[in-house]
């Protein structure tokens, strides 16, 4: 029988308000930074308007003790709830004077003693948690004191910021309840998280659009798009910025949360892309197209400013397309991407990497994502435009590695783009030329890592470095 006792929808009130709150010792360090808290606070502000907006979810463990001791241990949610308690202390000590509604200010003063004690009675030995308490604490106590932080915040926070919360007697199911949850919750894939924000995104008046912008993400299965976004998107992204791309997690999903053009200010940078976002939309709708067949897809770039809702999916379905035509297309049967045949140099190139023994090792399979994002940048950027000399460069800068590394591994890969960042060098250039004319060095003997001297010679890519004269 399980020991559910219940589940609640609890205003942040009426949370903090609860006797004996604890944070048991189990818990890992309270980890939440001042990303984590501005995040928190534009979410307020973005839904302050609504009748309710939920927070998450909080699992309980209820524990008696034999002195009878009545304990509510935090079992999952603790960032959550320290963060909402760092919220309304600050807004106790700053702002408490401020406000005008008497109810409000009860409320208010009633949860004073409630979360002195649950401060008191906490004990954070970690350092980490006792720096990001600190620190988070400044930041919320700016934030709260701002003039735009007004009384109507305030009140939504209390009143209409929900938790769902589930209370369990069993310490055992407490935590099993949790993993079950975690495990089944495909929210926790960062890409899943990306769903649900940006389906949160979507403008009002697009509400009989959002059905068929996400279908094309349903048909997909979870593997393909994590894929999608690890493998490609995000290693792309990082690197042109110049960041580390070693691991698409959770706390790398705001690399792809940009703009709400519905809600944006009149900035000037985003003047761009609301231009180009409603000319594609009324070229579309326009009743020539009724005859002519045409349609305008939003012209998208890899590291572009992300618009959120409709516009991210659109463009997750474009570069799942672009990127399956150019990493799935067998290039040794059909020699070319798009109508242009490739040069022999790079005939040579593809049917090498889609052939070769060693192809399968884990190092080469870096190397191969090296190579594959950068030529996906270069297409996104100049289409076919003098490819094959780009398919040169870009098989000569990666597989350098491979043939000067005996091992390769995730962090070989990552160091080695960020220190001779050729796709910085692409983001750079203004015409195709600026990128093929980056000069490359060749490759001496006494470098080769990855043969033995007797088997240099056997190695295809030694050979095909050699005929393309970057091996002496």
């Amino acid at each position: 029988m399980s020991s559910l006792l219940e589940s609640e929808i609890l205003s942040v009130c009426e949370l903090l308000a609860k006797p004996n709150l604890t944070i048991p010792s189990y818990q890992r360090p309270y980890k939440w930074t001042h990303r984590h808290i501005n995040q928190l606070f534009q979410d307020i502000e973005i839904n302050k308007d609504k009748s309710a907006y939920r927070l998450g979810t909080i699992v309980f463990h209820e524990e008696i003790k034999p002195d009878a001791e009545y304990l509510l241990n935090i079992v999952d949610g603790q960032q959550r709830t320290l963060t909402l308690v760092l919220i309304i202390r600050a807004i106790l000590d700053f702002r408490l004077k401020d406000i005008e509604r008497k109810v409000l200010k009860d409320k208010l003063e009633n949860l004073e003693k409630i979360l002195s004690n649950f401060i008191a009675n906490q004990k954070f030995e970690n350092d980490i948690s006792k720096f990001n308490l600190h620190q988070n604490y400044q930041e919320i106590k700016r934030l709260v004191s701002r003039s735009e932080f007004t009384e109507q915040h305030v009140d939504f926070v209390l009143n209409k910021c929900q938790i769902v919360t589930f209370t369990l007697r069993s310490i055992s199911e407490a935590f099993q309840f949790f993993d079950s949850q975690n495990s089944r919750g495909r929210d926790l894939e960062p890409h899943d998280l990306l769903k649900a924000y940006h389906l949160r995104e979507f403008d009002d008046s697009e509400a009989d659009l959002k059905l068929a912008s996400v279908a094309y993400w349903e048909e997909l299965e979870s593997e393909e798009i994590s894929r999608l976004f690890a493998k490609y998107l995000f290693r792309i992204r990082q690197w042109s910025r110049g960041e580390s791309a070693r691991y698409f997690s959770k706390s790398e999903v705001d690399l792809f949360k940009g703009v709400n053009l519905n809600r944006v200010g009149h900035y000037p940078y985003v003047q761009s892309s609301q231009i180009v976002h409603h000319f594609v939309d009324d070229y579309n709708k326009q009743y020539q197209r009724k005859i002519d067949g045409q349609h305008m897809i939003f012209p998208f770039h890899l590291d572009q400013i992300i618009i959120n809702g409709r516009r991210f999916f659109e463009m997750v379905k474009h570069y799942h397309n672009q990127i399956d035509q150019i990493i799935i297309d067998d290039f040794g049967k059909k020699n070319k991407i798009g109508s242009d045949p490739f040069s022999a140099s790079a005939v040579k190139i593809l049917n090498l990497l889609n052939s070769y023994d060693a192809r399968h090792r884990t190092g080469d399979k870096y190397i191969r994502s090296i190579f594959d994002c950068l030529l996906i940048y270069y297409i996104d950027k100049f289409g076919h435009e003098d490819l094959s000399r780009a398919i040169e460069k870009i098989f000569i800068w990666a597989f350098s590695l491979r043939i000067k590394q005996q091992v390769v591994q995730l962090a070989t890969m990552d160091n080695y783009v960020l220190a001779n960042n050729f796709f910085q060098s692409l983001k750079e250039s203004t015409k195709p030329s600026d990128f093929i004319n980056i000069p490359l060095n060749t490759i001496s003997e006494s470098e080769n890592k990855n043969n033995k001297p007797n088997l240099a010679n056997q190695d295809p890519l030694v050979i095909l470095f050699k005929e393309m004269k970057y091996y002496e």
